[in-house]
Formats: C-alpha cells, structure tokens, sequence
C-alpha cells in the first residue's frame, strides 16, 4: 500500500559529505516533500555538505548529525535522540585506509565502517523505520566484491591490502542484505543493495582505479531503489544500473547467516 505522496518523507544518508553520498542528497532533496538528513563525522564538512544542498536544491529542510560511523555506541545513541518518523535509511558511508587500523574499539576499520557500520544502522533504525512502514533500507555495495573470509575478517592472519579489505566488506554487505531482508519484511521494510557505478572518488581513488562515471549518474540507482514507485515492495535484490542483477553471493545461506551471527556478536 502506498503512502499518502503529498505526505513528507523523511530519508537519513549515511557518508553524504562524500562525492556519491552527496549526489544522492541533492537528488532526493530536489524532490517534492522529502527531508534529509545527512550523517557524517566530520561538522565543517557536515555544514558544508548541508548549506551547499540548501543552495543548490531550495529545500531548506535538511539537517546533519555528527556520528563515527565505525562506533556501535554513537550509532545506538544518534538512534536513541531520533525523533519524528524515518522512511528511508540509505547506507552509503565507506572508508578504505591504505593501512591496516583499529578504532577505539580494537576492530580493523575498513570492517567497522563499511560492514559493521551498515549492521549496526539497520539493526538500531529498525523500530524507528517500522514505525514508518512501509519503510525502504538501501544499501550502495559494488560490484567489485569478493575475497570473505569469516575466519580473517578483520584481517589478522592475512596481509591486510585495502583493495581486498574493500572487496570483502563489499561482499559482506551484499549478503548482509539478503539477510536483513528476510529479516524485516515481515515489518513493512524492504532491505536492497546496489552498485553505484564507477564514479571519481576519493574512496575510488584510494582504491587505485579513479573512475569515470558522474556522481550523479552514481547516485541514479540508490535515488531510485529508496524513492521509486516501481521499486516499492520489491526487498533482498541487488541493482545495477536501475536493474535486478544476479548476486553470485546470493545463495550461500550457511555463509549468509554465519556472517550475520558474527556481526551480531560485535
């Protein structure tokens, strides 16, 4: 059932002061009736990030909160001062150090933001998002994944290389998806995962392979999983370039859920 559409709807962005996170704001706030807001760590880069939006789009109902995305206890207290409704999570920050790094908490960063970061969102946001139903959780992963290992997640029996470290959190968030997915539909929220394209970055540029799509043409498929009629009840899917495509990692249910009881137990 849809939403009344003259309604506002309220969508939190994750990683938004970034260059594809930043295009998927300024998309959605160009739109009739939506609220943003942008969480990031960084507040000059945050009042920036919002004023630049304010400018460019005229919705001057965008907002930022300053969170480590890499720590569980600042993601559970930025849902705990949540107040008003959530219709769309939109999972999008990354980081991909050159070298292997521990947060304050003792776990290797790139699996803290980019995996641990995305768990810890959806499961804290979750009875927000419910009371909101049908709520939307778009997860941006890529198409460059592989390389899990769940006994080496945090990359202390293998050689820590930032390239292989992206790719496995990549992966893990894919199938992170599926397991979400089932998870919460019973809920009214539909959990899907996309790859943005091959947009210039700072991450993709940390990565070693730059990019040449625009950010804009980045942000095309989140925009459209998290505020697309033709999207709506569809849930545990991964997008490409505004379509279905297969995920090899879809299938691998013991590793789907083992990965998930791991995540858990951080």
């Amino acid at each position: 059932m849809s939403k009344n559409e003259s309604a506002e709807k309220t969508v939190l962005i994750t990683g938004a002061t970034g260059t594809i996170g930043k295009a998927i704001a300024k998309s959605i706030a160009g739109m009739k009736n939506y609220k943003v807001v942008i969480l990031a760590r960084n507040v000059e880069k945050a009042k920036k990030t919002m004023n630049d939006l304010k400018a460019s789009t005229g919705n001057q109902n965008i907002s930022f909160i300053i969170a480590e995305l890499s720590s569980k206890q600042e993601i559970q207290k930025v849902a705990k001062q949540w107040k008003g409704p959530l219709d769309v999570l939109i999972n999008n920050a990354a980081a991909t150090p050159r070298n292997r790094m521990e947060t304050s908490a003792g776990i290797e960063m790139q699996f803290a933001s980019n995996v641990l970061g995305y768990f810890w969102m959806i499961k804290y946001f979750t009875p927000i998002l419910k009371k909101s139903a049908p709520a939307r959780i778009v997860n941006v992963a890529s198409y460059w994944a592989g390389n899990l290992e769940l006994d080496d997640l945090e990359f202390t029996r293998r050689n820590y290389n930032n390239g292989t470290a992206y790719r496995q959190s990549k992966q893990a968030n894919r199938m992170l998806n599926i397991a979400f997915a089932e998870r919460l539909e019973p809920l009214g929220i539909t959990v899907n995962v996309c790859h943005p394209g091959e947009v210039n970055s700072t991450l993709s540029n940390q990565l070693g392979f730059g990019g040449h799509e625009s950010p804009e043409y980045g942000a095309a498929t989140p925009v459209w999983l998290a505020t697309s009629k033709e999207v709506e009840g569809i849930t545990g899917s991964y997008f490409e370039y505004l379509r279905k495509a297969r995920c090899q990692f879809s299938n691998d249910k013991s590793g789907i859920e083992k990965l998930f009881e791991i995540c858990g137990n951080y």
